[in-house]
């Protein structure tokens, strides 16, 4: 194994991790800062805690009859969920290439994980889904939905057979939703088994690691016993609700980072050299064209190179076969996306 790796981005722009670019206005900023001053940082968390769960609720048009769990950001519900699948021979399924807790939650947790490749343009499969769950019986199969690192959302059609035919729960993973034209909350009262799971990092707070699973009450119930106490804070909670009282804000932001996208993949269309995928999220997958049997050494090329000209990108060329050259973008601000374009350009 390896500890997960955080890039130290001192005096780049930052565009390796699909945060959102923009702070809050200084106003706001020191409006929050009071709330978080005036705290009772003394006393463990409380009714804030629930205060946030009923807004999001609210923010997330929540049906009758679900409810909503908190954790320390979506990586601490995934291994929750593992912790609360953990049965005698189960296992996790999910496709791949994809976010990479899927597969590290289950195996801590003792686990079997399965994944299942997508096809050459990131699509799912559909064939070899239905044949791997019909095989292995999964108790849990995670869809993202925009999928990390290919960014696309997948076929409905296909995502409801996988739906039917999966004998236990299937996690609809929307953390990109704020960027993604389409959710499944509208489809999720359907459903006894189907959870969806988003969290406020890609909202704006990364920092502040929050993330919220929905499902049925019962089913909720079930998953909150295994828990920890507390695990939000009644800093983090504060910076929930307040988010959530200036939601304009943040929807202003979201609209700027789907602008700049469209930018973003119109430059890349015109840069030869490479091919920018389609994308429903706030990253964009690049790959370089390259002669046959390069691998991944021209994404470690280009890599460094964009990194010596001040701009920090992930190289994901290593994580799966079907990503062999290829370099995820997160969308940054107008002036870190044309820095972006300009140093990739004379780095290919």
């Amino acid at each position: 194994m390896h500890a997960y790796a955080v890039q130290d981005s001192t005096g780049l722009f930052k565009m390796d991790a699909m945060e959102n670019p923009h702070r809050l206005p200084p106003a706001l900023q020191a409006e929050l800062g009071q709330r978080l001053g005036a705290l009772a940082l003394n006393r463990y968390p409380g009714s804030s805690i629930e205060a946030l769960r009923q807004a999001l609720a609210t923010y997330a048009r929540v049906p009758p009859g679900f409810d909503i769990m908190l954790g320390n950001g979506s990586d601490e519900l995934i291994s929750l969920l593992a912790m609360a699948c953990d049965l005698p021979g189960a296992c996790v399924m999910a496709p791949v290439p994809g976010f990479v807790m899927y597969e590290l939650s289950a195996r801590l947790q003792g686990l079997k994980f399965v994944g299942v490749p997508l096809d050459a343009d990131f699509e799912l499969d559909e064939a070899a889904m239905l044949a791997a769950i019909a095989q292995h019986q999964p108790v849990l199969v995670y869809l993202a939905y925009p999928n990390n690192p290919t960014a696309n959302l997948w076929d409905d059609a296909v995502i409801e057979k996988i739906i039917a035919a999966a004998p236990g729960f299937v996690v609809m993973d929307e953390a990109y939703q704020p960027f993604a034209e389409k959710s499944f909350i509208g489809r999720i009262a359907r459903y006894d088994h189907v959870l969806l799971m988003r969290t406020m990092s890609k909202f704006g707070l990364a920092g502040a690691r929050i993330g919220y699973v929905i499902g049925r009450k019962a089913l909720i119930a079930e998953m909150d016993k295994v828990r920890p106490p507390y695990n939000i804070s009644v800093l983090n909670a504060e910076c929930g609700l307040f988010a959530l009282e200036h939601i304009d804000v943040f929807a202003s932001q979201a609209k700027d980072i789907v602008t700049q996208r469209a930018i973003i993949l119109e430059s890349l269309g015109r840069m030869p050299g490479l091919r920018a995928y389609s994308s429903d999220a706030n990253m964009v997958l690049v790959r370089l064209l390259a002669k046959s049997g390069s691998g991944a050494k021209l994404a470690d090329t280009v890599f460094h190179r964009l990194k010596k000209r001040g701009v920090l990108v992930k190289n994901v060329s290593g994580m799966h076969p079907l990503l062999i050259d290829c370099l995820r973008i997160t969308v940054g601000t107008a002036k870190e996306n044309e820095a972006m374009l300009t140093a990739l350009k004379e780095s290919l």
